[in-house]
């Protein structure tokens, strides 16, 4: 277990802790973690096509529980992917985009040495796999399966596009319980099915996974007022507000040029005094301040107050609640901040021919 020695639980359990919405349950974890016992954790990803800034957010989370010690898996959900429509259902564009991200991983400073990355098909190829993806779906409601369709990125009413969407939430249930997990790793649009999960687990009287929920990264063009009328759940609301690159004018992607991160920044959604749903604001709080040292240098005339460095996020939201940072002075240092903490993976394109050529094919995939 790398790193497990070299802290004490304390430590540990601080570190795992670290930008994280929320965990079901601390009390379990902290249970798990002075035992001393391995603790096996995992996140399952679809690799769907480009990397975007979101990702970054639980790509950092993963250095976090692997220098804890947790012996950790990936799974790069390949079916699931499929399933969910990702990249025209093109399984050898899918697997190129596994590979992308994880060498997106090691350019971050990820020691994707010291981790599992598991391929879903290997899953697949196990007709135990299988047997437990019916067993879970035999102690699942029908309604409670299309409500965890949030989890694909998509509504409940989408369960009629094709009945395979229904076995989603099912696999990713048995993934966790197939692997047999202590963590699970996902953004809070997973909650649903680590809830679902857990629920599962007691009849079917296995292991109940402890969920580890990182916060996600509002796309560039901010939330739609909701009308007084409408009721959209928090899951449905995760799912509209999220940057994704299926709407690419909401995201930013980890190659972008430093010119195009500053030019998206300058047209995002970024109100005066406001931090909710503001994803300028997010940025720093959930992936520049959480790098170690760093600090937001902001540039800016005498006349507007001169330069300032804030040294930690607390600092900078309270200048910007007070209305004592302008908007657009907040993108210009963010922008720069960000392709700063980009640069290894322009370095990883601009030098790896593959790698830059399997961008090319995604990207012409995506858009074709």
């Amino acid at each position: 277990m790398h790193g497990v020695y070299k802290m004490d639980s304390m430590e540990r359990l601080n570190l795992i802790k670290k930008n994280l919405l929320e965990i079901v349950t601390e009390e379990e974890l902290e249970k798990k973690i002075e035992s001393g016992e391995k603790i096996k954790g995992y996140i399952g990803y679809e690799p769907s096509g480009l990397v975007h800034v979101g990702w970054l957010v639980w790509i950092f989370k993963v250095k976090d529980l692997v220098d804890a010690g947790i012996d950790f898996n990936v799974l790069e959900a390949t079916w699931h992917a499929y399933i969910n429509d990702k990249l025209g259902g093109n399984m050898k564009r899918i697997r190129e985009s596994a590979r992308l991200t994880r060498e997106i991983m090691s350019a971050l400073g990820v020691p994707v040495d010291k981790i599992n990355f598991i391929d879903a098909e290997k899953l697949a190829s196990d007709k135990e796999y299988w047997g437990l993806v019916i067993r879970v779906s035999k102690n699942t409601s029908l309604s409670r399966m299309k409500r965890a369709l949030t989890i694909m990125g998509r509504k409940a009413s989408e369960a009629e596009i094709d009945s395979s969407k229904l076995i989603y939430p099912a696999m990713q249930v048995a993934d966790i319980i197939y692997m047999d997990l202590d963590i699970a790793l996902g953004g809070m649009d997973q909650r649903k099915a680590h809830m679902l999960q857990r629920d599962v687990a007691e009849k079917l009287e296995v292991k109940k996974v402890i969920a580890l929920h990182t916060p996600l990264i509002t796309g560039l063009q901010g939330v739609r007022r909701m009308e007084a009328s409408e009721s959209v759940e928090v899951d449905e609301l995760y799912v509209e507000a999220k940057m994704s690159k299926s709407r690419p004018e909401t995201t930013i992607l980890v190659h972008d040029t430093p010119e195009s991160i500053e030019a998206k920044l300058r047209r995002a959604y970024c109100p005066p005094r406001q931090v909710e749903y503001n994803p300028v604001i997010e940025i720093n709080r959930y992936i520049l301040f959480q790098q170690p040292g760093f600090k937001l240098e902001v540039e800016r005339p005498s006349k507007y107050g001169g330069p300032i460095t804030y040294y930690s996020y607390a600092e900078l939201e309270k200048d910007y609640m007070e209305g004592k940072l302008h908007p657009l002075d907040l993108k210009i240092a963010t922008a720069k901040a960000l392709s700063n903490l980009l640069e290894p993976v322009r370095k990883l394109v601009r030098d790896n021919k593959e790698i830059s050529a399997i961008i090319e094919r995604i990207e012409a995939s995506v858009t074709r």
